[in-house]
């Protein structure tokens, strides 16, 4: 039984796949597995892809169950077999020695079940991608430090929010307890949704800076400001502050929550088509989202006092 089961979702990413795989194959610590669950692209697999990689399971989805999805099918297959997942995106190039760094770090930090990766821009590794995610009371979520220079003295480790799925570990009986990936949110903000969870659960996520990998960010849907992602992207950052604000904070941050919304709509205002739809399907989907709300705060272990300094709040979220 390996120690780590790595989970890539590919979606028309075959080359960028490629390259993922052979960061993977000089990894120096190699107690893993990897599950690719291919959701059904259009772009043929080119011949002889896997072949020196035997270690490699692939999975062909019939059609695009969307990011959320497709993680939680392979998670599925790895019932009570694996300690930890890690997720790793095709276009996530790790450095040799992530895997070791992160693996070092649960046994250093055994009370922590969720690790984010430091994430390098792939394109100028001398800035970041991103230092874990950050949620603010507003209910905005950013990559920290999202196209900054990497900073000259960095802690070893830091407690973060959540981490991008593109590169985090999580400890497979946390991810399943919690329920994994809400599959309603197809991909965007999946992430810090479970990341929420986990945290109203009592799951700390450290990040350890010495686990690097090299990120291109979404290659295959158009980039973060294209239509697709600013879509889903802001119709589930609404399903993920009503179904995840716990208690008094829910109420008292609601009209920031609002007011943040509003904003979006002047940011975008030359595509008010696209956000209206994203609100107004937001809209739609908050019976199913409250309902969830219910489960999820009925078994939050974390206290208000607690969460509260979990969370951001400057005065004006980035």
């Amino acid at each position: 039984m390996k120690t780590v089961a790595i989970i890539i979702v590919n979606w028309n990413s075959w080359e960028l796949l490629a390259r993922c795989l052979r960061a993977l194959a000089k990894q120096t610590c190699q107690d893993f597995s990897v599950t690719i669950i291919d959701n059904a692209s259009t772009v043929p697999m080119p011949e002889h892809l896997l072949a020196d990689y035997p270690w490699a399971k692939l999975v062909f989805n019939s059609h695009n169950t969307g990011f959320a999805a497709a993680n939680n099918l392979a998670v599925l297959q790895h019932t009570e077999q694996t300690d930890w997942i890690a997720l790793l995106n095709p276009d996530a190039f790790p450095e040799p020695d992530w895997l070791a760094q992160l693996l070092a770090a649960t046994v250093a930090h055994p009370d922590c079940a969720v690790f984010a990766s430091r994430q390098l821009s792939a394109g100028d590794p001398s800035r970041l991608d991103g230092d874990g995610d950050t949620y603010h009371m507003s209910g905005r979520a950013w990559r920290e430090g999202h196209s900054f220079k990497v900073p000259p003295n960095s802690p070893a480790v830091a407690d973060v929010f959540s981490p991008c799925a593109a590169a985090g570990l999580y400890r497979r009986s946390a991810f399943v307890e919690v329920g994994g990936f809400d599959e309603d949110f197809f991909c965007y903000f999946e992430d810090v949704d479970l990341g929420f969870r986990l945290q109203l659960a009592g799951y700390g996520c450290c990040l350890i800076t010495t686990a690097v990998v090299h990120h291109l960010g979404s290659s295959t849907t158009g980039g973060r400001h294209g239509d697709f992602a600013v879509y889903h992207g802001h119709r589930n950052l609404v399903w993920t502050y009503f179904k995840n604000m716990p208690g008094i904070l829910f109420w008292v941050f609601l009209p920031l929550h609002l007011a943040i919304n509003l904003v979006t709509l002047v940011h975008h205002g030359r595509r008010p088509a696209l956000i209206l739809r994203s609100k107004r399907d937001a809209l739609f989907g908050l019976p199913a989202m409250l309902k969830k709300r219910r489960l999820i705060q009925r078994h939050r272990r974390t206290s208000i006092r607690s969460f509260w300094r979990i969370l951001d709040k400057r005065i004006l979220p980035k």
